[in-house]
């Protein structure tokens, strides 16, 4: 059974959203604050989370959660049609429904997630295998699993994320630490180094982690 973490403070709301995606067949958690939502949101496939909430409001939620589980698809829902508040959700969630909605729009929107998910759970990288659902690596010639450190998967992770762009390392260290990034610090070009002898063929002609001189790193797919 699918398992859907839904956060929103509003009764009405939510006992009918609850009741209806019941009979479609998925489980509901339901809370009425972020409270409690970190703790819970690697048991869940898929997160529909309220703007308006008591407590810290939805954007701030929906940051943490995206960083705490960053392959759990976030649906955001808001009475707010502003293109700004849109936009400010659309920095982390990966779709936005403004209220009201009909229940077989937020259904069919649950179920584009879930595919997209589903096709994303397995991305091939040369000879590499990367199981987004259980964070394992694994080389194709071999099956052997490749172990990441926790800083090493997370920049991975950031990569496969940003599909093809050629990300600065400001945007990669700030996205992984979560501090800014001070000039002439070494500590991300070390990470990825490390990170290259564990993934590449060949660490000295990187062919998956490509360097952007004077720029960044790019991962193409």
């Amino acid at each position: 059974m699918r398992r859907i973490l839904y956060i929103e403070d509003d009764l009405d709301n939510g006992s009918w959203v609850k009741e209806d995606l019941e009979s479609r067949g998925f489980e509901v958690n339901w809370l009425q604050s972020g409270e409690g939502a970190l703790q819970q949101v690697s048991a869940a496939d898929l997160v529909i989370l309220d703007v308006m909430l008591p407590g810290l409001d939805g954007f701030t939620v929906g940051q943490r959660l995206k960083k705490e589980a960053p392959q759990t698809p976030i649906l955001m829902l808001s009475a707010r049609t502003a293109v700004d508040d849109k936009l400010q959700g659309l920095q982390f969630a990966d779709d936005y429904l403004t209220k009201p909605f009909h229940p077989d729009e937020l259904a069919a929107r649950i179920e584009v997630l879930l595919r997209r998910q589903g096709l994303a759970k397995q991305i091939t990288l040369g000879h590499l295998s990367i199981h987004m659902s259980d964070y394992r690596i694994t080389d194709n010639r071999s099956g052997e699993e490749i172990i990441l450190t926790g800083k090493q998967y997370q920049i991975m992770l950031y990569f496969l994320k940003n599909p093809n762009r050629i990300l600065t390392k400001e945007q990669i260290f700030e996205a992984v630490w979560g501090d800014p990034y001070l000039d002439g610090d070494k500590t991300l070009m070390v990470h990825i180094r490390y990170l290259r002898e564990k993934i590449e063929l060949d660490p000295s002609a990187p062919a998956i982690i490509e360097t952007i001189r004077g720029i960044g790193y790019r991962v193409r797919q």
